[in-house]
């Protein structure tokens, strides 16, 4: 098999960009590795970003090198373990092992393959004496994050103001803004959050005792394993020798990185060597979450010599009619890496705008296409009805139970808010850290008789003993807790001991903790599923902190609970935001609410930023099609604040980004609601019989 045989199947800046660079030969002539410059691939919706990175992750250790020495940072842990395994095949179908072997050992040696969180976890933890850390550090997530905002708000007097001070998520939120885009408090306020610029002072203060109360217990929340990583990443000795371990960095969806990632990519790979990111500036959607667009947008530049762009423009998703509709919405967008996407699949129907007198009506409109397309075999599930805010499909949602679609949103209850979860692993946090205050404070106060102030007497008794767990034994609990506080101090000792293998830590911690589940909720054994799967999920971890810190920052999506009703139908609808549909694709796509207000948002006309991002929105939205895409277009909006037999309304006007030439690659129709009856009557009554105009001169 030649040299190349690996890239045979990718097209040609599919295969430029996996081969960049130059190979290093050894002393024998053989490859000892690659060497290579900053990349930027520029890879458009539907063009096989995924594919191109494996290849090149695959390249990079079939001319030899170190899998080890590869760093590769995604946004989700599933998309990491997905990159490994598609090197992993395309390395072994290179060698042409048909079970492993070599390629086998690649795959065990790919370790640093992950999320910014994760791999920041493990740096930090590796350098912790460094920066005067604990390396048992606790991480702490978004709900345990909240609840200890909640607490200090309460010990600051905050919750008492006389005007409304923001809530804890909201005062989250504030910090983890101002965290990840490195932006003074007030410019964060005045930006994003303009009601709570009055209070600056005092969330300056919250932070501070935040953070103060972090460091006293060894806790980290999600933004600073970022923030410790970037900073960690400023000292220069330190950055050269975390640098020196890996030879190339290899970064999934670069567009949405955030001005704290970029610079610690940046600090990495200061000349850009071995560096290459892979992303799509006009999928840019997550400013609301702090990233930044400028990173992909301004990433050429920032080395010398300019950083190598390769643009994936062949589209293998949706056809063409299809991409003319993206293609010309994006070229109206005045800054961008320019690109027009290609279908590999031929022309494909022309693309629908449908106008429709309200919201009723286009709800009649898309159940009665669904149901068309279905008995053209196009199943329910092949089928998205996607929108730009979650309410927007309220009106059909009854529509669709009225006809009988059964469909599924996205949402739901996560895995790790689930009480019961929460509680278990709570125990394990405690034993991993002792000074962890939250953990301990939620496990007291699952003993009966242990209320809030007891389990505070007993971490202050705790706190005073140097926070030895030891010291519990000598504690005095109330009268009706002494049993089980014998039982729950001989647990965390247990758990504690260095010396105690990790393997079947979780099974002692559900012994202990079953009579207290079976007290606590009822239908508890409609829950056992979640505490089996968490057990069976900590075997998979070779330690403790990596099943606490993982879990922690990529927990599973849902959690059992009574079941309710089944569902027997063989197939569903899906809804969804555009947000959510990001990397999702669908036979046909019905897109809601084509109006200026909903594209763009109307809370996102303020800026010209602002306005870019909703474009970039609607491009998400439209290349989510495979062969049918259809607009909708209401031309009434009802009033809200009416009664309900009311007819206040105003009037839709059509998206700024349908300008003249999008609109010449949309087929535009119109859609009659049933509820409007016909202008034509069924009979004549014969010769006139009132002659109207007489009667009017008579009034006067």
């Amino acid at each position: 098999m030649s040299t190349a045989s690996h890239l045979a199947k990718l097209n040609g800046p599919q295969r430029r960009a996996a081969a960049y660079g130059e190979p290093l030969p050894d002393a024998a002539g053989a490859s000892k590795g690659i060497k290579s410059g900053p990349l930027l691939i520029v890879a458009g919706a539907g063009t096989g970003k995924t594919d191109t990175l494996a290849h090149r992750v695959a390249h990079l250790v079939m001319h030899g090198v170190d899998p080890a020495r590869i760093m590769m940072l995604t946004f989700t842990r599933r998309a990491a373990t997905e990159m490994r395994r598609r090197a992993h095949e395309i390395a072994k179908s290179a060698l042409n092992e048909s079970l492993g072997g070599v390629s086998q050992g690649i795959l065990q040696r790919m370790s640093w393959a992950g999320t910014f969180h994760s791999v920041g976890n493990r740096l930090l933890r590796h350098y912790a004496r460094h920066l005067k850390l604990d390396p048992q550090f606790s991480v702490l997530d978004r709900g345990d994050s909240a609840d200890l905002m909640d607490t200090l708000r309460q010990e600051l007097g905050l919750s008492q103001k006389e005007q409304r001070f923001p809530r804890k998520d909201t005062c989250l939120q504030i910090y983890s803004h101002r965290i990840n885009t490195q932006r003074p408090l007030k410019d964060t306020l005045e930006a994003q959050f303009p009601w709570c610029v009055q209070w600056e002072s005092d969330l300056t203060r919250l932070y501070r005792a935040y953070t103060e109360r972090k460091q006293r217990n060894s806790l980290l929340d999600y933004d600073d394993l970022l923030l410790y990583w970037q900073i960690m990443m400023s000292h220069p000795r330190l950055a050269a020798h975390v640098g020196g371990h890996f030879d190339h960095v290899l970064v999934d969806e670069y567009q949405d990185t955030n001005r704290l990632q970029a610079q610690i990519l940046h600090a990495l790979k200061p000349d850009g060597a071995g560096l290459a990111v892979v992303g799509d500036d006009a999928q840019a959607i997550y400013s609301f979450r702090a990233a930044a667009v400028e990173n992909i947008l301004g990433f050429p530049d920032r080395f010398t010599p300019r950083a190598e762009v390769v643009t994936l423009a062949q589209n293998y998703r949706s056809t063409q009619q299809v991409l003319d509709v993206a293609n010309a919405v994006m070229a109206e967008a005045p800054r961008q890496h320019r690109k027009h996407l290609l279908s590999s699949r031929g022309e494909g129907p022309r693309p629908r705008l449908v106008t429709v007198e309200d919201l009723q009506a286009q709800a009649e409109y898309v159940c009665a296409e669904i149901l068309k397309r279905r008995e053209a075999n196009v199943a329910l599930r092949r089928q998205a009805v996607l929108f730009r805010s979650s309410s927007h499909s309220d009106v059909l949602e009854v529509e669709l139970g009225r006809r009988q679609i059964p469909f599924v949103k996205y949402g739901g209850l996560k895995f790790l808010e689930a009480g019961h979860i929460k509680d278990l692993l709570a125990v394990l946090r405690w034993a991993d850290n002792p000074r962890n205050g939250l953990a301990a404070f939620r496990t007291l106060q699952l003993l009966p008789g242990m209320g809030p102030a007891n389990a505070r007497r007993a971490l202050d008794h705790l706190e005073s003993s140097g926070g030895s767990l030891a010291s519990l034994q000598s504690f005095d609990p109330p009268q009706g807790a002494a049993k089980d506080w014998r039982k729950l101090v001989e647990l965390l000792l247990t758990l504690a001991d260095p010396q105690r293998a990790w393997a079947g830590q979780v099974h002692l911690a559900r012994e202990w903790y079953r009579p207290h589940f079976e007290r606590q909720y009822e239908h508890f054994h409609t829950r056992l599923g979640d505490l089996d799967q968490l057990e069976v999920l900590s075997s998979q971890y070779p330690s403790r902190e990596r099943f606490l810190t993982e879990l922690t920052l990529d927990p599973p999506n849902a959690t059992g609970d009574l079941s309710g009703r089944p569902a027997l139908d063989e197939d569903y609808l899906i809804l969804s935001t555009v947000h959510s549909a990001k990397g999702m694709e669908w036979d046909t796509v019905y897109l809601l609410n084509v109006v200026d207000g909903s594209f763009p948002s109307e809370f996102s006309t303020g800026k010209p930023e602002l306005i870019d991002e909703e474009r970039r929105l609607l491009y998400v939205a439209l290349t989510r099609a495979q062969n049918d895409l259809l607009l909708l277009s209401p031309l009434k909006f009802h009033v809200t604040a009416q009664h309900r037999l009311g007819d206040a309304h105003v009037y839709g006007g059509r998206s700024r980004f349908l300008t003249d030439k999008v609109l010449k690659t949309l087929e535009p129709t119109a859609f009659q609601s049933s509820r409007i009856g016909s202008d034509a009557l069924t009979e004549e009554v014969g010769d006139p019989a009132l002659d109207i105009s007489a009667r009017l001169k008579e009034m006067w």
